[in-house]
Protein backbone atom coordinates (compact mmCIF):
# COMPACT_ATOMS: atom_id res chain seq x y z
CA UNK A 1 0.00 0.00 0.00
CA UNK A 2 1.14 3.07 -1.21
CA UNK A 3 1.76 6.00 0.99
CA UNK A 4 -0.65 8.49 -0.50
CA UNK A 5 -3.64 6.13 -0.13
CA UNK A 6 -2.57 4.87 3.52
CA UNK A 7 -2.98 9.00 3.97
CA UNK A 8 -6.16 8.91 2.06
CA UNK A 9 -7.47 6.29 3.83
CA UNK A 10 -6.04 7.85 7.53
CA UNK A 11 -8.25 11.54 6.34
CA UNK A 12 -11.26 9.59 5.62
CA UNK A 13 -11.43 7.64 8.90
CA UNK A 14 -10.68 10.99 10.52
CA UNK A 15 -13.61 12.33 8.72
CA UNK A 16 -15.80 10.28 9.52
CA UNK A 17 -14.79 9.95 13.41
CA UNK A 18 -15.48 13.63 13.30
CA UNK A 19 -19.13 12.71 11.68
CA UNK A 20 -20.13 10.56 14.31
CA UNK A 21 -18.38 11.81 17.63
CA UNK A 22 -21.59 13.89 19.36
CA UNK A 23 -20.82 17.76 18.96
CA UNK A 24 -20.54 19.48 21.98
CA UNK A 25 -22.64 21.64 23.05
CA UNK A 26 -22.66 24.92 25.20
CA UNK A 27 -25.02 24.95 28.10
CA UNK A 28 -27.75 27.36 28.10
CA UNK A 29 -27.98 30.77 29.75
CA UNK A 30 -30.72 31.72 31.83
CA UNK A 31 -31.86 35.25 31.51
CA UNK A 32 -34.47 37.27 33.34
CA UNK A 33 -36.05 39.02 30.21
CA UNK A 34 -37.88 38.10 27.63
CA UNK A 35 -38.39 40.12 24.19
CA UNK A 36 -41.64 39.27 22.15
CA UNK A 37 -43.28 41.08 19.15
CA UNK A 38 -47.07 40.84 18.79
CA UNK A 39 -48.90 41.73 15.44
CA UNK A 40 -52.65 42.61 16.51
CA UNK A 41 -54.09 41.09 12.52
CA UNK A 42 -56.92 43.59 12.93
CA UNK A 43 -54.96 46.68 13.19
CA UNK A 44 -51.87 45.34 11.44
CA UNK A 45 -49.87 46.63 14.40
CA UNK A 46 -46.59 45.17 15.34
CA UNK A 47 -45.41 46.23 18.82
CA UNK A 48 -42.56 44.69 20.86
CA UNK A 49 -41.92 44.02 24.56
CA UNK A 50 -40.22 42.94 26.82
CA UNK A 51 -41.25 40.70 29.97
CA UNK A 52 -39.43 39.36 32.73
CA UNK A 53 -39.62 35.74 33.70
CA UNK A 54 -42.37 34.62 35.85
CA UNK A 55 -44.47 38.82 34.79
CA UNK A 56 -47.61 37.97 33.63
CA UNK A 57 -48.46 41.06 30.91
CA UNK A 58 -51.30 41.84 28.70
CA UNK A 59 -50.98 42.06 24.75
CA UNK A 60 -54.65 42.49 23.59
CA UNK A 61 -56.73 39.72 25.12
CA UNK A 62 -53.92 37.82 25.65
CA UNK A 63 -52.24 37.34 29.13
CA UNK A 64 -48.69 36.15 28.40
CA UNK A 65 -46.20 34.87 31.19
CA UNK A 66 -42.27 33.72 30.26
CA UNK A 67 -41.16 31.15 32.89
CA UNK A 68 -37.97 30.53 31.36
CA UNK A 69 -35.81 32.35 28.87
CA UNK A 70 -32.31 30.73 27.32
CA UNK A 71 -29.92 31.29 24.89
CA UNK A 72 -27.10 29.66 23.25
CA UNK A 73 -24.05 30.95 21.96
CA UNK A 74 -24.04 32.23 18.23
CA UNK A 75 -21.90 29.01 16.98
CA UNK A 76 -24.35 26.24 18.78
CA UNK A 77 -26.27 24.13 16.65
CA UNK A 78 -29.21 23.60 18.72
CA UNK A 79 -31.93 26.59 18.64
CA UNK A 80 -30.24 29.90 20.10
CA UNK A 81 -33.18 31.42 22.12
CA UNK A 82 -35.88 29.56 23.52
CA UNK A 83 -38.55 30.87 25.94
CA UNK A 84 -40.78 28.81 27.82
CA UNK A 85 -44.03 30.32 27.80
CA UNK A 86 -48.25 30.01 29.39
CA UNK A 87 -50.33 32.47 27.23
CA UNK A 88 -54.02 32.91 28.18
CA UNK A 89 -56.96 34.36 26.44
CA UNK A 90 -58.93 36.27 28.45
CA UNK A 91 -62.84 36.67 28.14
CA UNK A 92 -65.15 39.12 28.71
CA UNK A 93 -66.63 37.46 31.75
CA UNK A 94 -63.18 38.04 33.15
CA UNK A 95 -62.61 34.49 33.17
CA UNK A 96 -59.25 33.08 31.25
CA UNK A 97 -58.26 30.19 28.94
CA UNK A 98 -55.41 28.73 28.24
CA UNK A 99 -54.75 28.76 24.64
CA UNK A 100 -50.91 27.83 24.23
CA UNK A 101 -47.89 26.33 27.20
CA UNK A 102 -44.72 25.42 25.82
CA UNK A 103 -41.79 26.07 24.20
CA UNK A 104 -41.13 29.33 21.53
CA UNK A 105 -38.13 29.61 19.49
CA UNK A 106 -36.72 32.82 18.14
CA UNK A 107 -35.13 30.97 15.21
CA UNK A 108 -38.14 29.07 14.37
CA UNK A 109 -41.00 31.26 15.43
CA UNK A 110 -43.78 28.90 13.36
CA UNK A 111 -42.56 26.25 14.75
CA UNK A 112 -44.36 26.60 18.58
CA UNK A 113 -47.05 29.28 17.46
CA UNK A 114 -49.69 30.95 19.41
CA UNK A 115 -52.88 30.19 17.80
CA UNK A 116 -55.02 32.82 18.04
CA UNK A 117 -57.64 34.46 15.83
CA UNK A 118 -56.42 38.32 16.41
CA UNK A 119 -52.93 38.33 17.72
CA UNK A 120 -49.64 36.50 16.79
CA UNK A 121 -47.28 36.66 19.01
CA UNK A 122 -43.42 35.16 18.80
CA UNK A 123 -39.96 35.34 21.10
CA UNK A 124 -37.61 37.62 19.40
CA UNK A 125 -34.68 37.38 21.98
CA UNK A 126 -33.54 36.76 25.95
CA UNK A 127 -32.07 39.56 27.56
CA UNK A 128 -29.88 40.17 30.74
CA UNK A 129 -31.50 43.76 31.42
CA UNK A 130 -34.20 46.16 29.80
CA UNK A 131 -35.34 49.36 30.27
CA UNK A 132 -38.99 48.46 31.77
CA UNK A 133 -38.64 48.28 35.62
CA UNK A 134 -38.79 45.50 36.90
CA UNK A 135 -42.60 44.61 38.55
CA UNK A 136 -41.33 44.79 42.06
CA UNK A 137 -40.70 48.73 41.35
CA UNK A 138 -43.67 49.42 40.10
Amino acid sequence: MGLDRLIFIRSLLAAAVLALAPSVQAQPTANPVATFAGLDKITGRITRFDVYVDETVLFGALEITPRACYDRPSSDTLQRTSAFLEVNQMRLDGSAQRIFTGWMFADSPALNAVDHAVYDVWLIECKTSTNVPPPSER
